[in-house]
């Protein structure tokens, strides 16, 4: 049995909620993932709908011998989240996940109005590669070898297509 995955000492984590939620939902995923853009807008509805009683943590997990653009597309996200747009970068990538070449993630950056020369420089220079590398590793020492993955209050999420309830059903427990 795979051990509880930790969520203490994680500032590198991105978070949406507050830290006292009392529902945590981990997310392993890849920008090009066909399923992971499946329930990215199920994801996004719960968030929004549960706001200060679910926190969503996104940790990075790029299959690289099936989608070819999802660890540049990773390191876009990180270059965002340097310029403080991690989740707007984020969810740009998930609504456009057809359109990931370079090109495209030159465009997002333009569209959230960084500061190019920085974000391009990072992207060519690879800078956050080893941020993503660290995201994948973590998810290696849990078991994990596809996506999206889902941790649900510390324990595995192992139907995907449940998810939206598991998480309702869990903010029903806490009342």
């Amino acid at each position: 049995m795979t051990p509880p995955i930790s969520f203490v000492g994680d500032s590198q984590d991105h978070v949406r909620g507050p830290d006292n939620a009392p529902v945590t939902l981990i997310a392993y995923c890849d920008f090009e993932c066909p399923y992971s853009g499946e329930i990215y807008p199920v994801i996004h509805a719960l968030v929004q709908q549960a706001r200060d009683r679910v926190r969503y943590i996104f940790r990075h997990f790029p299959l690289l011998h099936k989608h070819p653009h999802a660890q540049q597309a990773a390191e876009a996200a990180e270059a965002a989240g340097a310029q403080g747009w991690f989740w707007e970068m984020h969810d740009l990538l998930f609504t456009h996940q057809a359109a990931l070449e370079e090109t495209d993630l030159f465009d997002y950056a333009l569209e959230l109005r960084l500061e190019r020369a920085v974000f391009e420089h990072a992207l060519r220079e690879r800078t956050y590669a080893k941020r993503v590398y660290r995201d994948v590793a973590g998810g290696r020492r849990h078991g994990i070898t596809g996506t999206p993955t889902f941790f649900l209050n510390e324990r595995r999420v192992t139907d995907e297509e449940d998810l939206a309830d598991l998480v309702r059903k869990a903010l029903a427990e806490i009342h």
